[in-house]
Protein backbone atom coordinates (compact mmCIF):
# COMPACT_ATOMS: atom_id res chain seq x y z
CA UNK A 1 0.00 0.00 0.00
CA UNK A 2 1.21 3.52 -0.77
CA UNK A 3 0.56 6.71 1.17
CA UNK A 4 -2.05 7.72 -1.42
CA UNK A 5 -4.21 4.61 -1.03
CA UNK A 6 -6.71 3.53 1.60
CA UNK A 7 -6.01 0.20 3.28
CA UNK A 8 -9.59 -0.11 4.53
CA UNK A 9 -11.07 0.55 1.09
CA UNK A 10 -8.61 -1.89 -0.46
CA UNK A 11 -9.68 -4.59 1.99
CA UNK A 12 -13.36 -3.86 1.42
CA UNK A 13 -12.94 -4.23 -2.34
CA UNK A 14 -11.06 -7.48 -1.81
CA UNK A 15 -13.98 -8.76 0.27
CA UNK A 16 -16.39 -7.99 -2.57
CA UNK A 17 -14.16 -9.72 -5.10
CA UNK A 18 -13.84 -12.81 -2.91
CA UNK A 19 -17.60 -12.99 -2.39
CA UNK A 20 -18.24 -12.48 -6.11
CA UNK A 21 -16.09 -15.50 -6.89
CA UNK A 22 -18.14 -17.93 -4.79
CA UNK A 23 -21.70 -19.20 -5.13
CA UNK A 24 -21.97 -20.31 -1.51
CA UNK A 25 -20.73 -17.25 0.38
CA UNK A 26 -17.88 -17.12 2.88
CA UNK A 27 -17.75 -17.13 6.67
CA UNK A 28 -15.94 -14.50 8.71
CA UNK A 29 -13.22 -17.03 9.45
CA UNK A 30 -12.77 -17.90 5.79
CA UNK A 31 -12.56 -14.22 4.84
CA UNK A 32 -10.13 -13.62 7.68
CA UNK A 33 -7.85 -16.38 6.40
CA UNK A 34 -8.03 -15.25 2.77
CA UNK A 35 -7.35 -11.59 3.63
CA UNK A 36 -4.72 -12.31 6.25
CA UNK A 37 -6.41 -10.09 8.85
CA UNK A 38 -8.10 -10.80 12.16
CA UNK A 39 -11.81 -11.49 12.52
CA UNK A 40 -12.53 -8.11 14.14
CA UNK A 41 -11.37 -6.32 10.98
CA UNK A 42 -13.56 -8.58 8.85
CA UNK A 43 -16.61 -7.91 11.05
CA UNK A 44 -16.10 -4.17 10.62
CA UNK A 45 -15.68 -4.46 6.85
CA UNK A 46 -18.83 -6.57 6.52
CA UNK A 47 -20.86 -4.23 8.73
CA UNK A 48 -19.90 -1.25 6.56
CA UNK A 49 -20.62 -3.09 3.32
CA UNK A 50 -23.97 -4.27 4.71
CA UNK A 51 -24.97 -0.67 5.44
CA UNK A 52 -24.64 0.03 1.72
CA UNK A 53 -26.42 -3.23 0.75
CA UNK A 54 -23.26 -4.45 -0.99
CA UNK A 55 -23.07 -7.50 1.28
CA UNK A 56 -25.70 -9.59 3.06
CA UNK A 57 -25.35 -12.39 5.59
CA UNK A 58 -27.61 -15.42 5.61
CA UNK A 59 -29.02 -17.20 8.65
CA UNK A 60 -25.91 -19.35 8.85
CA UNK A 61 -23.67 -16.29 9.02
CA UNK A 62 -22.17 -16.70 5.56
CA UNK A 63 -21.56 -13.44 3.73
CA UNK A 64 -22.71 -13.03 0.14
CA UNK A 65 -22.80 -10.25 -2.41
CA UNK A 66 -25.79 -7.97 -1.77
CA UNK A 67 -28.38 -6.48 -4.10
CA UNK A 68 -26.67 -3.10 -3.92
CA UNK A 69 -24.08 -4.44 -6.33
CA UNK A 70 -26.83 -4.89 -8.93
CA UNK A 71 -27.79 -1.24 -8.63
CA UNK A 72 -24.19 -0.26 -9.28
CA UNK A 73 -24.04 -2.71 -12.18
CA UNK A 74 -26.99 -1.08 -13.91
CA UNK A 75 -25.00 2.13 -14.14
CA UNK A 76 -22.23 0.31 -15.98
CA UNK A 77 -24.34 -0.39 -19.07
CA UNK A 78 -24.58 3.27 -20.19
CA UNK A 79 -20.81 3.67 -19.85
CA UNK A 80 -20.12 0.49 -21.80
CA UNK A 81 -22.66 1.47 -24.46
CA UNK A 82 -21.08 4.89 -24.94
CA UNK A 83 -17.61 3.39 -25.33
CA UNK A 84 -18.84 0.82 -27.87
CA UNK A 85 -20.93 3.08 -30.14
CA UNK A 86 -18.14 4.34 -32.48
CA UNK A 87 -17.05 0.80 -33.35
CA UNK A 88 -20.66 -0.36 -33.72
CA UNK A 89 -21.53 2.55 -36.05
CA UNK A 90 -18.53 1.77 -38.22
CA UNK A 91 -19.45 -1.92 -38.32
CA UNK A 92 -23.10 -1.28 -39.20
CA UNK A 93 -22.24 1.13 -42.01
CA UNK A 94 -19.48 -1.08 -43.40
CA UNK A 95 -21.50 -4.30 -43.45
CA UNK A 96 -24.93 -2.78 -44.03
CA UNK A 97 -26.42 -4.76 -41.17
CA UNK A 98 -27.61 -4.10 -37.63
CA UNK A 99 -24.66 -4.14 -35.22
CA UNK A 100 -24.96 -4.85 -31.52
CA UNK A 101 -23.06 -5.15 -28.27
CA UNK A 102 -24.38 -7.95 -26.07
CA UNK A 103 -23.46 -8.58 -22.42
CA UNK A 104 -24.16 -11.46 -20.07
CA UNK A 105 -26.99 -10.80 -17.62
CA UNK A 106 -27.39 -13.82 -15.38
CA UNK A 107 -28.16 -16.77 -17.66
CA UNK A 108 -29.22 -14.57 -20.56
CA UNK A 109 -27.66 -12.47 -23.30
CA UNK A 110 -28.72 -8.82 -23.13
CA UNK A 111 -28.30 -6.38 -26.02
CA UNK A 112 -27.11 -3.14 -24.43
CA UNK A 113 -26.23 -1.18 -27.59
CA UNK A 114 -27.64 -1.45 -31.11
CA UNK A 115 -26.78 0.54 -34.24
CA UNK A 116 -28.70 0.20 -37.49
CA UNK A 117 -27.16 1.10 -40.89
CA UNK A 118 -28.31 4.35 -42.49
CA UNK A 119 -28.01 3.43 -46.16
CA UNK A 120 -29.80 0.09 -46.56
CA UNK A 121 -33.36 -0.33 -47.85
CA UNK A 122 -34.17 -2.79 -45.08
CA UNK A 123 -32.49 -4.37 -42.08
CA UNK A 124 -33.35 -6.47 -39.05
CA UNK A 125 -35.09 -4.52 -36.27
CA UNK A 126 -33.03 -5.37 -33.21
CA UNK A 127 -33.52 -3.28 -30.09
CA UNK A 128 -31.42 -2.55 -27.03
CA UNK A 129 -32.91 -4.48 -24.13
CA UNK A 130 -33.59 -7.59 -26.21
CA UNK A 131 -32.83 -10.77 -24.25
CA UNK A 132 -32.31 -14.35 -25.29
CA UNK A 133 -30.73 -17.53 -23.89
CA UNK A 134 -26.95 -17.70 -24.10
CA UNK A 135 -27.10 -20.92 -26.07
CA UNK A 136 -29.20 -19.44 -28.88
CA UNK A 137 -28.08 -16.86 -31.40
CA UNK A 138 -24.59 -15.83 -32.48
CA UNK A 139 -24.13 -13.26 -29.68
CA UNK A 140 -24.67 -15.74 -26.86
CA UNK A 141 -22.83 -18.60 -28.52
CA UNK A 142 -19.79 -16.40 -29.10
CA UNK A 143 -19.70 -15.67 -25.37
CA UNK A 144 -19.96 -19.38 -24.54
CA UNK A 145 -17.17 -20.16 -27.00
CA UNK A 146 -14.90 -17.73 -25.14
CA UNK A 147 -15.75 -19.46 -21.86
CA UNK A 148 -14.75 -22.83 -23.27
CA UNK A 149 -11.49 -21.48 -24.70
CA UNK A 150 -10.43 -18.79 -22.22
CA UNK A 151 -6.78 -18.79 -23.29
CA UNK A 152 -7.40 -18.85 -27.02
CA UNK A 153 -9.08 -16.56 -29.50
CA UNK A 154 -12.27 -18.49 -30.33
CA UNK A 155 -12.79 -16.51 -33.54
CA UNK A 156 -16.37 -15.78 -34.53
CA UNK A 157 -19.69 -17.61 -34.42
CA UNK A 158 -22.28 -17.87 -37.20
CA UNK A 159 -25.95 -18.79 -36.82
CA UNK A 160 -29.07 -18.77 -38.96
CA UNK A 161 -32.72 -18.60 -37.95
CA UNK A 162 -32.17 -19.24 -34.24
CA UNK A 163 -33.75 -16.03 -32.96
CA UNK A 164 -35.68 -14.78 -35.97
CA UNK A 165 -36.79 -16.67 -39.08
CA UNK A 166 -34.73 -15.73 -42.11
CA UNK A 167 -32.09 -13.84 -40.15
CA UNK A 168 -28.43 -14.77 -39.88
CA UNK A 169 -25.97 -13.58 -37.30
CA UNK A 170 -22.24 -13.30 -36.74
CA UNK A 171 -20.59 -12.41 -33.45
CA UNK A 172 -17.18 -12.38 -31.79
CA UNK A 173 -16.49 -12.26 -28.03
CA UNK A 174 -14.94 -9.40 -26.12
CA UNK A 175 -11.54 -10.58 -24.93
CA UNK A 176 -9.27 -9.22 -22.24
CA UNK A 177 -11.77 -6.88 -20.59
CA UNK A 178 -11.81 -7.40 -16.83
CA UNK A 179 -15.31 -7.64 -15.38
CA UNK A 180 -17.10 -7.54 -18.73
CA UNK A 181 -18.34 -10.65 -20.52
CA UNK A 182 -19.93 -10.01 -23.87
CA UNK A 183 -19.76 -10.03 -27.64
CA UNK A 184 -20.04 -7.78 -30.69
CA UNK A 185 -22.01 -8.91 -33.70
CA UNK A 186 -24.29 -8.21 -36.62
CA UNK A 187 -27.67 -9.60 -37.63
CA UNK A 188 -28.96 -9.51 -41.20
CA UNK A 189 -31.77 -10.82 -43.37
CA UNK A 190 -29.86 -13.41 -45.35
CA UNK A 191 -29.60 -17.17 -45.76
CA UNK A 192 -25.91 -17.00 -44.93
CA UNK A 193 -23.41 -14.46 -43.66
CA UNK A 194 -20.96 -13.23 -46.35
CA UNK A 195 -17.42 -14.49 -45.84
CA UNK A 196 -15.84 -11.12 -45.08
CA UNK A 197 -18.26 -10.37 -42.25
CA UNK A 198 -16.65 -12.71 -39.73
CA UNK A 199 -13.27 -11.01 -39.85
CA UNK A 200 -14.89 -7.57 -39.74
CA UNK A 201 -16.91 -8.52 -36.64
CA UNK A 202 -13.74 -9.74 -34.92
CA UNK A 203 -12.05 -6.40 -35.69
CA UNK A 204 -15.02 -4.54 -34.20
CA UNK A 205 -14.92 -6.71 -31.06
CA UNK A 206 -11.24 -5.87 -30.63
CA UNK A 207 -12.00 -2.16 -31.06
CA UNK A 208 -14.70 -2.29 -28.41
CA UNK A 209 -12.46 -4.26 -26.05
CA UNK A 210 -9.71 -1.67 -26.41
CA UNK A 211 -12.18 1.13 -25.69
CA UNK A 212 -13.26 -0.62 -22.48
CA UNK A 213 -9.80 -1.32 -21.10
Amino acid sequence: MTAETSQTLDRGLKVLKLLADTDHGLTVTELSNKLGVNRTVVYRLLATLEQHALVRRDLGGRARVGLGVLRLGRQVHPLVREAALPALRSLAEDIGATAHLTLVDGTEALAVAVVEPTWTDYHVAYRAGFRHPLDRGAAGKAILAARHKPRDDPGYTLTHGELEAGASGAAAPLLGVTGVEGSVGVVMLADAVPERVGARVMDAAREVAEALR
